[in-house]
Parts: structure tokens; C-alpha cells; sequence
């Protein structure tokens, strides 16, 4: 099968709604015959670029583009906001006992979507950012 199907939405910031595009995931992999297991660490890449586009967009009201392009071996993903952006070269990958110690559990989600895509963008500007993640699924 060379299918390969796609699936966008916009998400308001309202509690939980990563459970909505996850669910999404889940009905495309389901239809192309991919093993739930093998969508498991896109899935909280996902989870992470989607909180993270919510949270940080400094737009009065928050909302994320999310689309999903998906064959039986690939997984595209696309995530942007129209928010301020910022510059990743900013941003440090946390240390664990930096982030435990002060009681600073968060800032994981970079580098969590980075060790979890196969290939992983991000282009950012004062126009909003937009997160690209590809992942191998077969």
C-alpha cells in the first residue's frame, strides 16, 4: 500500500485538547494499518510541540495549527502558531540535575521532540514558529 493520507486542524488553548490531535494520529495509523506501538514517541513529541506552541505563542488568545501527513513508513508533522517566535539558539538543553535540584521540572520539551524525531526544524520569527517533525513508523 503507497497510500498516504493527512489530517489538519486548529487547536484553542483549552485544557487537554492534545488528546484531540492524538486521537487523530491514532484514526490515521489505525487506517493505514500501523501498529499502535509505532506511533507511541511521535506521539509525545506531538503532545510536547503542541502544549509548548499553546503556552508560548504571547498571543491573547492562543491557538496551534497542527497537520499530520502520514504514508505507511513515514510520519510528517507540522505545528505552528502566529504567536511573537523566539530564537532556539536561545534556548539550553536542560541538565537533569540543574532542573531537579531547583525544583525546575519543566523546559524538557525541545530537546524531548528533538531525541524523539527522526528529523526535527524549527523556524521561528516574529510571525510565529513552525515545528516540523518526521518520523520513521515501519
Amino acid at each position: 500500500m503507497n497510500e498516504t493520507v493527512s489530517l489538519k486542524m486548529t487547536l484553542p488553548k483549552v485544557h487537554d485538547i492534545e488528546l484531540v490531535a492524538l486521537a487523530g494520529l491514532d484514526h490515521l495509523g489505525q487506517h493505514l494499518g500501523i501498529p499502535q506501538q509505532n506511533l507511541g514517541e511521535v506521539k509525545l513529541a506531538v503532545t510536547e510541540a503542541i502544549i509548548n506552541g499553546l503556552e508560548h505563542t504571547g498571543t491573547e488568545v492562543p491557538s496551534v495549527n497542527v497537520e499530520f501527513t502520514m504514508t505507511p513508513r513515514e510520519l510528517v508533522v507540522l505545528v505552528s502558531d502566529t504567536g511573537k517566535g523566539f530564537d532556539p539558539s536561545t534556548v539550553e538543553d536542560p541538565e537533569i540535575d540543574r532542573k531537579f535540584g531547583a525544583g525546575h521540572k519543566r523546559g524538557w520539551g525541545l530537546k524531548v521532540m528533538r531525541s524523539l524525531s527522526d528529523s526535527f526544524n524549527i523556524e521561528s520569527g516574529e510571525g510565529g514558529t513552525k515545528i516540523t517533525i518526521k518520523k520513521q513508523i515501519s
